[in-house]
């Protein structure tokens, strides 16, 4: 019989278990996200989550912030993919530690991963301060804006070749960032993309998301990201020492 409306339908008890399984799952999550931002707050680390489509930028990016701010800023990368190892080694030849979780399947990230793939980091590091902790998420717009990491600044990145669609057609990603990044900015002249009017898409759905957009073949925009992360690693370690 239904749970619902007392039916014969057994469509609607389906529906209705698998509800309350994906709310259950979700609570489980949030509450390992929870315990993830705690351990990363005792230690002064800023940990940045982002998500994006497959081949928007995101691993370049890092290669980038790594050249850029690695000798000032103490910085690794928890690398998110449903298989290989491909990105975490472009991260290492930039001299960044960097672990990779790999899904087997699954199109996101959750909580219990990130804490077994921070512990092992935390093993590499052997003491050393860690500032900044990068997760790239698996390459996706739907499921990884459902799931909290523990991340203080969730950064969604949508690149031009992609189309200026995405905010209206994903909103969840963009309403739970903090950041939005278009990257690939230099190919503006080759596709039909209106920088202004994504934004303002982006901003209707999130005013208060940051917005920058970047090139990394062009370098444009780069400068002002590295400014944002310098400025949000020393807010956060004024608030451990005040906290102190």
């Amino acid at each position: 019989m239904c749970d619902v409306c007392g039916c014969e339908d057994s469509v609607h008890t389906k529906e209705t278990k698998i509800v309350d399984i994906n709310q259950s799952l979700l609570k489980s999550n949030e509450n390992a996200a929870l315990a993830n931002k705690k351990h990363f707050d005792e230690k002064g680390i800023l940990a940045l989550n982002l998500i994006s489509s497959p081949g928007s930028g995101k691993t370049t990016l890092l290669e980038q912030t790594a050249e850029a701010l690695k000798d000032d800023i103490s910085m690794a990368v928890l690398e998110g993919d449903i298989e290989t190892e491909i990105d975490a080694e472009r991260i290492r030849k930039k001299g960044v530690p960097a672990v990779q979780l790999t899904t087997g399947g699954a199109c996101h990230l959750e909580s219990s991963l990130i804490h077994k793939g921070f512990h092992k980091l935390e093993h590499q590091l052997n003491n050393k301060k860690l500032d900044l902790l990068f997760i790239e998420n698996v390459g996706n717009l739907v499921c990884p804006s459902f799931f909290e990491l523990g991340e203080h600044i969730r950064v969604v990145l949508v690149s031009v070749p992609e189309g200026p669609d995405k905010p209206l057609k994903y909103p969840k990603a963009f309403k739970t960032s903090q950041v939005f990044i278009i990257t690939k900015s230099d190919l503006v002249p080759h596709f039909d993309f209106d920088v202004e009017s994504v934004k303002k898409a982006a901003l209707s759905l999130n005013p208060s998301l940051k917005v920058f957009v970047l090139s990394a073949k062009t370098g444009e925009g780069l400068d002002e990201w590295f400014e944002f992360l310098k400025k949000e690693h020393l807010a956060t370690d004024l608030h451990r020492l005040k906290k102190g």
